[in-house]
């Protein structure tokens, strides 16, 4: 632990219940119960009011703000966020990427996922970059049970392609569950299933952003599932095509039908997967949080203490992009015309 105790964190989410309610609150809350563990933690609302938890313009106006950071990880709300946050330490916490804002170098990120890092090391290359992944749950294990369906499907993000075409053709000769509902208990649900099919491509390039981490594909590995999924963004972080999962719409229908009908009848054991899943549980992502938790309150107590730097690293701002590359064309005009 470091000598000075850590900055309480504020983990600022747009409400808790309602339309909010899915796996991106469920990831950021799970990080919040790895935080308390560390150092005090809570929950903060700015959408939605909340009885149980503070709500983010009141606590700013309360004076309760102080040696504190607040971590924001809702994308889309970041840059307004970021605003009201102003003279407050703030903690980006990264999941999807290309929204297409900037994080000012003052703002360290936390990503959850090495294919947001890259995103993030090219756009925010004056800033403090982490990477802390999402954890799996220990409920998420193989209970080695007796598996009753087929191929488990969630019908949210998956592709056209899966939903029109490959469910159809796979419901004439299987047992298929379509989940289209939220489930109490999916681990449950998970150990009943053969195979999993996760294909959510299409769903991110309508989007216009990325697929942060892809957490439905390794809970369903951790439950012995056979993986069928897209490799788009940061599902290339863990799944390893040929070894620890299969590549799903691989170029016509007969073909993918042919492998997940092989994948039913004969599982077969995850190359390396006690190995990936440690990276994910609870007591390795503590060690993880409590360096980068450890460094970020360094980093603030030097803003503190350095409120006016004589120098800041220079940022890729548009406007410096342009001059670099008018410059750099200019130079190689001159060097050809020396010659």
């Amino acid at each position: 632990m470091a000598n000075r105790p850590l900055r309480k964190l504020y983990f600022l989410v747009p409400g808790t219940s309602g339309a909010f309610h899915g796996g991106g609150l469920f990831a950021e809350l799970k990080t919040m119960a790895l935080a308390q563990e560390l150092c005090e933690a809570a929950v903060v609302t700015y959408r939605q009011r909340e009885a149980e938890h503070p709500f983010l313009s009141d606590l700013l106006s309360s004076g309760d703000s102080q040696n504190c950071a607040f971590i924001i990880g809702w994308g889309f709300d970041t840059p307004k966020v970021l605003k009201q946050l102003q003279g407050h330490h703030a903690i980006y916490h990264a999941h999807s990427s290309g929204y297409g804002f900037r994080i000012p170098a003052s703002v360290p990120i936390i990503t959850v996922s090495r294919n947001t890092l890259g995103y993030w090391g090219q756009w925010a290359n004056n800033g403090l970059l982490y990477h802390l992944p999402n954890e799996i749950s220990p409920e998420f294990s193989n209970n080695k049970t007796e598996r009753t369906i087929d191929v488990l499907i969630q019908a949210r993000k998956s592709s056209q392609y899966l939903l029109k075409q490959l469910i159809p053709a796979l419901q004439a000769r299987h047992n298929v569950y379509v989940l289209d509902h939220f489930v109490e208990d999916l681990p449950g649900l998970f150990n009943q299933a053969k195979v999993y099919l996760y294909d959510s491509a299409e769903y991110w390039a309508i989007s216009g952003v990325t697929e942060g981490f892809g957490l439905p594909p390794l809970e369903a590995m951790a439950c012995g599932c056979q993986v069928f999924s897209s490799v788009n963004h940061g599902l290339s972080d863990f799944l390893d095509p040929g070894f620890n999962c299969q590549k799903i719409g691989g170029y016509s229908l007969d073909y993918d039908l042919q492998r997940i009908e092989a994948a039913v009848r004969e599982p077969k054991p995850v190359a390396g997967l006690e190995a990936l899943l440690d990276g994910h549980r609870r007591d390795r992502l503590l060690q993880r949080f409590q360096v980068i938790l450890t460094e970020i309150n360094a980093f603030f107590d030097h803003q503190d203490q350095n409120p006016q730097p004589k120098q800041l690293v220079p940022g890729l701002d548009p406007w410096r992009l342009k001059r670099l590359w008018l410059n750099s064309t200019l130079g190689k005009i001159r060097k050809k015309l020396g010659r």
